[in-house]
């Protein structure tokens, strides 16, 4: 039976740690694609690499995994999967989650394995 199917997208993305107190720059909501999380400890951004933010630390070359959704909440064990499969394979994530679906980030070097690794755990992976 098949699993999920997870779409990669090509666009670049990069993780950026901000000082908890850091204002957002307003042209990032213009961005395609992005995620802003923030605790009472820090402030974190993740957004396409091409997109240039004053930050404390940057990690770039992600590219993301996203479960095509959405996912209702009563499903269970998703992310465990898909990050499980991914371990076994010594690759590394940075997962993020929406109202409707997840993402996996994996890095840009990493992706060709993950996506072996994850098709042969029977997931369906394309490209956009």
């Amino acid at each position: 039976m098949s699993k999920q199917t997870l779409q990669l997208h090509s666009t670049l993305l990069s993780i950026h740690s901000l000082d908890v107190d850091a204002n957002i720059p307003s042209a990032l909501l213009k961005q395609p694609l992005f995620f802003i999380s923030k605790t009472h400890d820090e402030l974190s951004i993740v957004c396409p690499s091409e997109f240039e933010i004053q930050s404390l630390d940057t990690e770039p070359d992600w590219q993301a995994l996203e479960v095509v959704g959405p996912l209702g909440f009563s499903l269970t064990g998703i992310m465990a999967n898909i990050s499980g499969v991914l371990a076994s394979a010594k690759i590394s994530i940075f997962s993020i989650s929406t109202y409707d679906t997840d993402y996996i980030l994996v890095k840009k070097q990493t992706a060709t394995k993950a996506l072996k690794a994850l098709k042969n755990d029977g997931y369906n992976v394309v490209a956009d």
